[in-house]
């Protein structure tokens, strides 16, 4: 037999004068809650998210594209307004629990009275049957088997008849209270992850080292708890020129130690003190060191090729001074590589000026103004002339650097959910009845039982337990 299926009926709200109680304690606002839910998601999957919205967003015009960014529709899992929603559905599920705790709690800790004679109304011929021997010796047969087998096992005797009952997975009425567990782990793990943690991207030159990113939202700088150096970078690719590998050889430093070396590629991430590293691009880039050619006009011109580390000062070759390099770029202006020149002579001021790689064309390219300038000028520091010779090039990776201090807490809600719904599900709170009565032929042995759900299991566990109590008796199942 079967009671009725447990259903998270609603229990006497009306009793509650509380307007706010009401309203979040409703089913229906849980349908509606995921309903709109689902329609963000959806919505979330057409429209281009944060630094892929760039495109999109180029292609509408001015009123749609300020209506989209005022609802922050380009970042709006990041939104005040998903936020508060995912708060209501948090808030729904307590009030729902505990609205309605009271009402499982009752069924679970309810003890039927063993001598209900309910049960076995209608009972099938098969789950009764005779045996020899005095009630008290059967009596005790059956008890310790029922002891075996179930819990919170109690006992009646009325006249000639002897009665049991007992239970097994009663908390099973507490499943839908796991998966509600569940679903608020993974709803407090998303919003402790967009609260607290970040995305960010940066580009590491090989041999360097960086201690901050680039946040992507806000493009605001964000300094990291350590250091992470790109010791070597190494990219393969397929015989069409595609890239078939890249990796990235990656040492992180705490304080000024060593801590750890770790190699990164593409969908193998690494992770360190809670931040996460993607592979996410390459390129090249003009590293420090830069070849010049110096031509000293005086009475014999003269050229010296030098090679020389951004930073670091050189000595003039006639002596009167030093220079460096103080800015490198492969490409100023979309006129290609230039290196800015700081001269400092014995006496005087500094003499800064670009000096350009494709001189002769920049020179064609350059307004009149700029072109009177020493800024732009080879030779403004006489009886010197600098050409450019050449940058060193040198990889960088870009890595994509996120932090979300929620993801545990998701995961722990993923298997949670898991088990609540295998026990809402697949188990049962199974309610055992035993009836011994004495009669001229023997002693009647009866079971029946009740279960919450699953009508299917209750009768294989009748089946089980009549041929069991069988068996203490030498009959065969």
């Amino acid at each position: 037999m079967k009671e009725n299926p447990t259903v998270m009926v609603k229990s006497k709200s009306q009793s509650r004068p509380n307007v706010i109680w009401g309203f979040f304690s409703t089913v229906k606002l849980t349908i509606v809650l995921l309903i709109i839910l689902a329609i963000v998601s959806i919505l979330g999957t057409l429209v281009p998210q944060e630094q892929g919205a760039a495109e999109f967003a180029r292609r509408l015009n001015p009123a749609m594209l300020q209506i989209f960014t005022s609802l922050d529709l380009f970042d709006m899992y990041h939104s005040i307004w998903f936020r508060v929603l995912i708060g209501c559905l948090a808030m729904n599920l307590i009030i729902c629990s505990i609205d309605r705790f009271p009402a499982t709690w009752k069924r679970f800790s309810a003890r039927p009275e063993p001598d209900r004679t309910k049960p076995f109304d209608n009972l099938p011929p098969e789950q009764s049957f005779l045996v020899q021997g005095t009630l008290e010796e059967t009596a005790n047969r059956v008890n310790k088997l029922l002891q075996s087998r179930y819990k919170k096992i109690r006992k009646k005797e009325v006249d000639a008849n002897r009665f049991f009952y007992g239970e097994k997975g009663g908390y099973s009425n507490f499943g839908v209270y796991l998966v509600h567990l569940s679903v608020l782990l993974i709803l407090v793990g998303s919003l402790v992850g967009s609260f607290f943690g970040f995305d960010a991207y940066v580009n590491i030159l090989e041999g360097e080292q960086i201690d901050t990113v680039m946040l992507r939202k806000t493009m605001n700088p964000l300094k990291l708890e350590f250091t992470v150096r790109c010791d070597k970078f190494t990219v393969k690719f397929y015989e069409n020129g595609a890239p078939k590998e890249y990796r990235s050889d990656l040492s992180f430093i705490v304080k000024g130690k060593e801590v750890a070396k770790e190699s990164l590629l593409v969908n193998h991430p690494v992770e360190f003190m809670g931040v996460t590293f993607y592979q996410a691009s390459y390129g090249s880039a003009p590293g420090k060191t830069v070849r010049l050619k110096i031509s000293r006009n005086i009475t014999q011109p003269t050229v010296t090729d030098v090679r020389v580390e951004a930073g670091k000062s050189i000595a003039l070759p006639g002596g009167e001074g030093k220079f460096k390099v103080i800015d490198v770029r492969g490409d100023i202006m979309k006129m290609g590589q230039a290196v800015l020149i700081s001269v400092q002579p014995d006496q005087g001021n500094p003499v800064d000026f670009w000096v350009f790689k494709q001189g002769k064309m920049v020179l064609k390219m350059l307004p009149e103004p700029m072109l009177k300038s020493p800024k732009f000028n080879p030779s403004a520091f006489k009886p010197y002339t600098f050409f450019l010779d050449g940058l060193e090039t040198k990889f960088y990776t870009g890595l994509q650097v996120n932090r979300d201090p929620g993801v545990s807490i998701v995961w722990i809600g993923c298997f949670l959910m898991i088990a609540g719904l295998f026990v809402t599900f697949f188990l049962s709170h199974k309610r055992i009845w035993v009836h011994i009565l004495k009669t001229d032929q023997g002693m009647k042995i009866s079971a029946a039982g009740t279960a919450n759900r699953n009508p299917v299991g209750l009768e294989r566990e009748l089946e089980h337990l009549t041929r069991d109590l069988k068996g203490l008796f030498g009959k065969k199942g």
